[in-house]
Parts: structure tokens; sequence; C-alpha cells
């Protein structure tokens, strides 16, 4: 089973865009925007991109039944 949520970090580097496409590939969907973030002391940019695997982002809505309105209160 694959992980509901991933975190990819690392130097802004063409191995990190790699791993991004390579989740991608692998069926994960972006969530959110990127971060970054410069280490001036090692002239570094660090990059942070989440992503999700597409069935954890589905919300399954559906109407409320006699029942379920009974339940929650709002039916009469």
């Amino acid at each position: 089973m694959k992980q509901k949520y991933r975190l990819l970090t690392g130097p802004d580097d063409s191995a990190f865009c790699k791993r991004v496409c390579d989740a991608l590939e692998e069926g994960y969907v972006l969530h959110g925007s990127p971060s970054i973030t410069f280490h001036a002391g090692k002239g570094v940019a660090y990059v942070a991109q989440a992503l999700v695997w597409p069935e954890e982002q589905a919300v399954q809505v559906r109407p409320l039944g006699p029942l379920d309105s009974k339940v929650c209160g709002c039916g009469k």
C-alpha cells in the first residue's frame, strides 16, 4: 500500500526534480505549492513539495437519506 502523504525535501537541483517526477509517474498528485528556503551560509536553496495518493484526495459526498437525517438530528 502506498503512503497517503509524502513530503519530498532537498536541495533545488535536478535530483530533486527527478524525485518529484518519479512520484508523479507512480501516481501521486501534487498537494499545495512548493516551498523554498535559502541557506545563505552554504549558498544553497532547499525545496519541499507535498504529494498525496489520489484516493486520499477524493471526498465522497452523498445526500442524506431518511435514516441519516434522524441520526444527525436534522430530520423531523
